[in-house]
Formats: C-alpha cells, sequence, structure tokens
C-alpha cells in the first residue's frame, strides 16, 4: 500500500465568476486510485460562499480523476459541491444540471494574459509596449519575454502528465497574453479538463510569482481581449450535415442569441464590440473563415458538405464550460434532424 495525495479541486460560490479551490488528503492503494474508490470529503463552505457559519457544512463528490505528476503520488480529483446529505447538488454546481452527449464533441480555446505586478508581462511600468503585430505566435525575446514560454510548455507538460486533451498552445495577439486548447468528448468530460488545466495553470504560476488574468477585457484600448472560442460538432453534423441542417441550426442560434450571451462569460460587452476579430455583442453573424463573426465557418465544414465542426467565438475566457456547452446542446437540441 502506498500513501496518495489526493488534491480535491472544486468550484466555489463567488459570482460572477467561481474561483478554483484545493485542499489535500492522504490516503493509502495499492495504486492509482480509481474513481469509484475516492470518498467524498466535506469543507467550511462559509469560507467559500457556499454556506452560512452556523451551518458551514458541504460536500464534495469526485466526479474525475487525474495524475499529478508535481508530486511523488499525486492525484487530482474533480470534485462536484454537494449539500450535507451528499446527495442533492449545490445551487453552485452547475455541472450537475447541464446537458451532456458523449456524441458531441467539444473544443475549447482558452486565452488569458500573464501578469506581474499589476500588468501583463512585457508592459513597461509606464505606458504600453509597442502595437499589436508581432505577438501573436511570436518567437523571440522581444515578442514572448523570459519567462512566458517556460510556464507554458511547462503547464502543456503537466497537462499531458495529466490525461487532458491538450492541443495546443500559442502566443496570442497581444502582449503577454496567450492561448491553449483543451478538446472533450461531451460536456462534462471536455468541461472537467478545462478546470483542471486552469488549476494546473494558476498553481504552476505561484512559483514563477506569476498571476493568470482570465477576465475578458483586462486592457483598454486597442488591444484584443481573451475569449474562449468554443469550437463544437455533433455525431450528426460529423456524419450527415447538409445545408438545410446547417441554415436552421444557424437559425437557432440567432433565435437563442441572448441565452447564449448570458453565459458566455461576464464583462463580455467590453469584448464583443466588431473590433479586435468580434462581432458586436447585439448582433449575430456567420461566415466563412470570419473571425469577426459570432460563429466562424471552416473551410472544411463547407469542402465537406455542410459537415464537420463549427466554431463559436462569442465565449470569453472567463465563461464556465460547463454552461456553455451546455447552453450549445440546447440549441442544437431544438433543431430537428430529419
Amino acid at each position: 500500500m502506498a500513501k496518495y495525495k489526493l488534491e480535491y479541486i472544486w468550484l466555489d460560490g463567488y459570482t460572477p465568476v467561481p474561483n478554483l479551490r484545493g485542499k489535500t488528503q492522504i490516503k493509502e492503494y495499492a495504486s492509482f486510485p480509481k474513481l469509484e474508490e475516492l470518498p467524498n470529503w466535506g469543507f467550511d463552505g462559509s469560507s467559500t460562499q457556499q454556506a452560512e457559519g452556523k451551518s458551514s457544512d458541504c460536500v464534495l463528490k469526485p466526479v474525475a480523476v487525474y495524475p499529478d505528476t508535481t508530486r511523488k503520488n499525486g492525484v487530482l480529483v474533480m470534485c462536484e459541491v454537494m449539500l450535507p446529505d451528499g446527495v442533492t447538488p449545490h445551487p453552485t454546481n452547475h455541472r450537475a444540471t447541464i446537458l451532456d452527449d458523449a456524441g458531441t464533441w467539444f473544443g475549447f480555446e482558452q486565452e488569458y494574459f500573464l501578469y506581474q505586478d499589476g500588468r501583463p508581462l512585457g508592459f513597461p511600468e509606464d505606458g504600453y509596449p509597442a502595437p499589436q503585430g508581432p505577438y501573436y505566435t511570436g518567437v523571440g525575446y522581444k515578442n514572448v519575454g523570459d519567462v512566458a514560454r517556460q510556464i507554458v510548455e511547462e503547464h502543456l507538460d503537466l497537462c499531458l502528465d495529466a490525461g487532458i486533451n491538450h492541443e495546443g498552445i500559442n502566443a496570442e495577439v497581444a502582449k503577454g497574453q496567450w492561448e491553449f486548447q483543451v478538446f472533450g468528448k461531451g460536456s462534462k468530460k471536455a468541461a472537467d479538463d478545462v478546470w483542471v488545466a486552469r488549476y494546473l495553470l494558476n498553481r504552476l504560476c505561484e512559483k514563477y510569482c506569476v498571476d493568470v488574468e482570465y477576465h475578458c477585457k483586462p486592457i483598454k484600448g486597442d488591444w484584443n481581449g481573451s475569449g474562449m472560442h468554443s469550437n463544437f460538432s455533433t455525431e450528426y453534423m460529423r456524419s450527415v450535415g447538409g445545408k438545410d441542417y446547417f441554415e436552421a441550426l444557424m437559425a437557432a442560434f440567432q433565435k437563442h442569441m441572448d441565452e447564449h450571451i448570458a453565459v458566455y462569460g461576464p464583462d463580455n460587452h467590453l469584448r464583443l464590440t466588431g473590433l479586435h476579430e468580434t462581432q458586436s455583442i447585439d448582433k449575430f453573424t456567420y461566415g466563412l473563415a470570419d473571425r469577426g463573426a459570432s460563429i466562424r465557418i471552416p473551410h472544411s465544414f463547407i469542402n465537406s458538405g455542410y459537415k464537420g465542426y463549427l466554431e463559436d467565438r462569442r465565449p470569453n475566457s472567463q465563461g464556465d464550460p460547463y454552461q456553455i456547452a451546455s447552453r450549445i446542446l440546447k440549441t442544437i437540441a431544438s433543431v430537428p434532424t430529419p
């Protein structure tokens, strides 16, 4: 038997964006523990805005497990928050109530800024760096600095070690801005991987004295904001598709525009302005390879006879992938298939 360090991870009750929380317990197992072997565990909800002090107990229910190679016998345990009975989902537990479909695939493109001393990495103490242009996929010290690439490369390895479908990284358009991509099958699996990837990034940055800024528009003015572009495809979209179905799908997305924006992340009006590769927040458009549209249609989609995946560019970097994926599924489910 070996002692395993189980890091229980959950989302707190802060609004409009929950924070990641984590605490460790030690348990003995003969080998790396399976999900069904992990016990529920309690925490003080009065310190996370999920309970009052006079009745503070909340319960963590393990829902996904990952190796943690930063620790000997380390385990990352993604959890849902439950009420004290251990059965009823807490009101802040959005994962428990979302739509899910293993046949629907999601690819989330998580953008973020790396911050130090109150400003993005590479920004001078006063004023601004050179305008946008060379930073996207940039190479060299003047474009990406001396520590950011260390962070994103180490984060990539940690995610791969954990079994997360981390599919790539790149420097983004603004100075100090980066992106990683995560792919998953089903709302819950894809979103679990994004939240754990966020956790790993936040924790990794501690040793570099750097913070991760997920706000969608932290730098005002002529600088790109941060999105979490959400690529999606159902089994029907991949195998059947067709122009008529696509147009019906886009009509449904336009009809439910407000419901989508409501769960696509706070302060999105600051980012969705019609500038900096966005469509205005009060408009819905779609276009072939159009990064200024609400929905970008890849060339591969058209070339395959309107089959494949689409990219919703409206979700922002602070969005909750559980709610984003669920809303996309709800709209897709409203469109009948022949």
